[in-house]
């Protein structure tokens, strides 16, 4: 797997199709964003399964190395839904849509409206792991406490 060598300040080009006319373009809202937004470019809610679906309009190419992570907005916390399977892992090699798929936890049914940001994406590089299994691993201070062994 070759890893992109990209110098200081230089931008990782994703290329990203439209799958529809009036998909938005993926955009920072700040300079300092780690991730760039998305926008709801059609809603579907299933009654059999209770989801709330947000199709993006939008597919990427994610270059070899790399992974995008499909996160909930901050906002999410002002309503009812959960962002099912967060953060979704996009691999390199889906070319299909972007798709926020959330559950509500009570009866709101508060939504976001097409052409509302729903989320972000943010590209981060992976590498490719050899696993070695071994009879015994090092020691620690923590070693197998989890699940608020370090503080609450």
């Amino acid at each position: 797997m070759e890893y992109f060598k990209l110098e200081k300040n230089q931008p990782l080009i994703i290329k990203f199709k439209r799958l529809v006319p009036h998909a938005l373009e993926p955009e920072y809202a700040t300079d300092k964003a780690a991730g760039l937004d998305l926008y709801a470019s059609d809603y579907n809610y299933d009654n059999d399964t209770k989801y709330h679906e947000y199709g993006t309009g939008i597919a990427v190419e994610i270059p070899d190395g790399y992974e995008a992570q499909l996160r909930p907005r901050s906002s999410i916390s002002k309503t009812s839904l959960i962002m099912c399977n967060s953060p979704g892992t996009i691999d390199s090699d889906y070319r299909g849509e972007l798709i926020f798929r959330f559950k509500s936890i009570d009866d709101r049914g508060l939504v976001y409206e097409v052409g509302e940001r729903i989320g972000q994406i943010v590209f981060v590089p992976v590498p490719k792991v050899e696993m070695k299994e071994v009879q015994e691993l090092s020691d620690t201070k923590r070693g197998a406490g989890g699940f608020g062994s370090t503080g609450s």
